[in-house]
């Protein structure tokens, strides 16, 4: 049976953290969970999405002391968002036209889930390269 529906690939209760949470404190969360992206929500309310790329580029290149900063300085905050009833098609149409590897899957306003570049390839191109890395492990 084919997989048509987001709710079928995506990442289910991803990982959330108010915008005030301390950078720090996200990156020890990102390598202690093997992850590479975290939402940022306020009243379960989607605000953000950080990536660890996110952490470098926009705090640890910036220098000063990343001790006081916050996961609200390294956000994106313009967020492309899927609900979990889309379809497959649509999520690549997105992650196309907004050049992005992941998307947020939002539920009645609230972040439910996690949509992926690698979800994809695991389930549309299970040969390609990606996929296979996809598929495996997090190197610790």
């Amino acid at each position: 049976m084919a997989v048509n529906k987001v709710r079928e690939i995506m990442t289910a209760a991803p990982v959330a953290v108010g915008p005030q949470t301390p950078v720090v404190d996200v990156a020890r969360l990102m390598r202690d969970q093997s992850i590479g992206v975290v939402l940022v929500a306020e009243d379960e309310t989607l605000r953000g999405l950080v990536t660890d790329r996110d952490l470098v580029v926009r705090v640890v290149c910036e220098g000063g002391n990343i001790e006081e900063r916050s996961v609200a300085e390294a956000c994106s905050e313009d967020l492309v968002s899927l609900s979990p009833d889309d379809d497959i098609s649509r999520a690549v149409e997105l992650m196309r036209e907004h050049a992005v590897r992941r998307l947020p899957v939002v539920e009645d306003g609230r972040p439910v889930g996690i949509v992926s570049l690698g979800d994809l390839a695991v389930e549309r191109d299970t040969d390609s390269a990606l996929a296979d890395i996809s598929a495996t492990e997090p190197n610790e």
